[in-house]
């Protein structure tokens, strides 16, 4: 088995007598490699959650989405993923290439499910698989250590409405992002974005963005 328990974890398996019960499910379901249900599993999702560390030792979990498939593996010990545009931060980014430890969270949330990844991370400008996926500014390859299903018991249950616009398709222009049309952003912005902006219709003030935003918040 890997090592997957430290002293700290073994102590509070002890302490609440599941020290047997652990085992047994790091025996059962905890693998090193990736089995075809976890496979078909992870090309389904369209989103997923990243747990990535800082340059100050600190833990971060940031949301990632695209178009299901999104997410590939690559054979039985690797996945990838595309970093799409942001808000120019590249924290997650960032993080990886400072330290490739990595945490993934896949959850079906209509039908309750989810599986757990942790490996070691690597980030590529030039990876072979950026011609695959549109706009895509770096893909990103994960090296599977422990990977493993989780009781799906406490996962609320969705229904997805309709997909995000602005996932990045090759069949059509990805509209701008919301906030890249604020008056006082546009000194900040790429030449490229604001050229955009200009074109599309120009500047709205930042209180008619937060007004925007009220009215998403308030959608049904």
């Amino acid at each position: 088995m890997s090592d997957l328990y430290g002293p700290v974890h073994r102590a509070l398996q002890e302490r609440f007598d599941t020290r047997r019960l652990a085992d047994d499910v790091q025996k059962r379901v905890v693998l090193t490699e990736i089995p075809p249900e976890h496979r078909t599993f992870i090309e389904s999702r369209d989103m997923f959650f990243l747990s990535t560390i800082d340059h100050q030792g600190r833990p971060t979990v940031s949301y990632k989405g695209g178009d299901p498939g999104f997410v590939r593996v690559l054979d039985n010990k690797t996945i990838a993923f595309p970093c799409y545009d942001g808000n120019g931060m590249f924290y997650s980014m960032g993080n990886l290439m400072g330290n490739g430890q990595v945490g993934l969270l896949f959850i079906d949330f209509e039908r309750p499910h989810r599986v757990r990844l942790q490996g070691i991370a690597s980030v590529d400008d030039g990876d072979p698989l950026l011609q695959n996926y549109a706009e895509a500014q770096l893909v990103v390859r994960v090296a599977v250590s422990e990977i493993f299903r989780n009781c799906p018991r406490y996962v609320h249950p969705y229904t997805k409405s309709r997909p995000s616009e602005y996932v990045p398709r090759a069949t059509c222009e990805t509209p701008l992002a919301p906030w890249k049309r604020v008056d006082d952003i546009q000194a900040s912005l790429l030449a490229k974005d604001r050229a955009r902006v200009e074109r599309e219709g120009g500047v709205v003030s930042r209180a008619e963005y937060e007004t925007y935003l009220a009215h998403l918040n308030n959608r049904e």
